[in-house]
């Protein structure tokens, strides 16, 4: 009896230690051509920009108060928008519909 219990943990033991997953990378990784990205979040495509880990998002090159996470572009313009491509057409939002870095960075 004893050593069918003994079976028994040792089954148990080993499935939770199949369980067991290591955790999610999130420091940024460098790729070749030397900028920064994340390695969830997919940089925006066609433009330049490096990844901001205090804000959570990527910053766009050659544009002030442009942002970019998960499809969407931000931008801070005496209040926010967002927009799926930097040329616009811009939406207006408030700060609920931004990342949370975005908006302590501009709180007021």
């Amino acid at each position: 009896m004893k050593l069918l219990w003994r079976g028994a943990l040792l089954v148990g033991l080993l499935g939770l230690g199949a369980c067991v997953q290591s955790p999610l990378v999130t420091a940024p990784v460098t790729n070749p051509s030397g900028s920064s990205n994340h390695p969830r979040f997919a940089p925006p495509p066609g433009v330049a920009s490096q990844w901001d880990a205090q804000l959570g998002v990527y910053v766009v090159g050659g544009a002030s108060h442009l942002y970019y996470r998960e499809r969407t572009y931000y931008r801070w313009n005496s209040g926010w928008s967002w927009a799926s491509n930097p040329q616009g057409p811009w939406l207006p939002t408030d700060s609920s519909g931004v990342p949370p870095g975005l908006f302590r960075r501009y709180a007021q």
